[in-house]
């Protein structure tokens, strides 16, 4: 059985579900796959497992720097996703990463000559656990804040509040003058 429960973020509602005592996703209310994967849920706001997220997203949002690692995790997705998602948890917090510099981490871990930033890109889009796992941090290798699945101003939000200067990113400042 899947149990969702909700969250207020600073930046929008949140949805999170968990089976088995597992966070298996949380997602901003109203993203690109909001939901996806789970069906026949039942919400439970008071579950140990739901209690704990909130309170690592309490810490994070109040900007502590809670470990991803003080949750269990599973969300679903094939291997190559699970590797994408496995170096996002591995971006420190106030740091960025591009999707290029993914794709090359992937190949050398992998053994092969190359693999597609924009496959990559595509599993970053995937992430089932928004901002724990953190693909919020993924930019542009030319330097520019490319899509959330939450939403580009949630992304500069976000970085913003991690303490990260959005100005060094092209088209930052025209993308945070839309943002809501």
């Amino acid at each position: 059985m899947i149990y969702t429960a909700s969250y207020s973020s600073p930046f929008g509602d949140m949805l999170l579900a968990q089976k088995d005592g597992v966070l298996v996703g949380l997602w901003f209310e109203g993203q690109k796959y909001y939901g996806a994967a789970i069906s026949d849920a039942v919400p439970k706001d008071d579950d140990k497992t739901s209690v704990k997220v909130k309170r690592w997203l309490d810490r994070y949002f109040a900007g502590q720097k809670p470990d991803a690692a003080e949750l269990a995790l599973a969300p679903a997705g094939s291997d190559f996703r699970q590797a994408v998602w496995a170096v996002l948890r591995e971006i420190p917090y106030g740091k960025t990463i591009s999707y290029g510099d993914i794709a090359r981490m992937l190949a050398k871990r992998k053994g092969l000559a190359w693999v597609s930033a924009r496959v990559v890109g595509g599993a970053v889009a995937h992430n089932p656990v928004s901002v724990i796992i953190p693909c919020h941090r993924v930019v542009g290798s030319d330097g520019k804040l490319t899509g959330y699945a939450g939403g580009i101003d949630k992304k500069i939000k976000l970085l913003e509040m991690e303490g990260i200067d959005i100005t060094m990113f092209k088209d930052a400042r025209r993308a945070s003058k839309g943002a809501v």
